[in-house]
């Protein structure tokens, strides 16, 4: 039986002040449409780094040793060059969950090209869960990334 993987569609701007706009969902004409689109998905973009700030504040909460890749994450967000490019990408959450179903994501992807068409988004990126397509997380105490 081949496995189904599940899939998570990212994508980035180049543009802090349009990054910041889609962080704090603000109401901005140039966004309308992209948020439409987002919401005909039931998709929920989040920043990079507001999820890599949230992974901290949890490992610093619970205990970092259960939390295998606080070293990495924490040095990251704490890097103003890895800061601002976080900042600027993000992944999309369909119906509050981190992966979905291939169709979801092939649909939303392409939903998503007429906006890096018209430079609004630089990078749209789909990852499936198959591990031997995914790198291997950093080990602990390594800061680079």
């Amino acid at each position: 039986m081949i496995p189904q993987w599940q899939y998570q569609v990212r994508f980035d701007v180049n543009d802090a002040a349009v990054a910041e706009s889609i962080r704090r969902k603000t109401s901005e004409p140039a966004l309308t449409r992209l948020f439409d689109i987002l919401a005909q998905h039931h998709a929920v973009p989040k920043s990079q780094f507001d999820a890599f700030s949230e992974y901290v504040v949890a490992a610093e909460e619970r205990g970092v040793e259960g939390y295998p890749l606080y070293d990495w994450t924490k040095a990251t967000i704490e890097d103003p060059e890895k800061k601002r490019k976080y900042l600027k990408s993000f992944t999309l959450y369909v119906d509050d969950r981190e992966v979905y179903a291939k169709e979801v994501a092939d649909s939303l992807e392409a939903d998503l090209q007429p906006f890096a068409a018209s430079g609004l988004i630089t990078r749209i990126s789909k990852y499936d869960t198959n591990p031997e397509n995914n790198p291997q997380p950093p080990q602990r105490g390594n800061q680079q990334g």
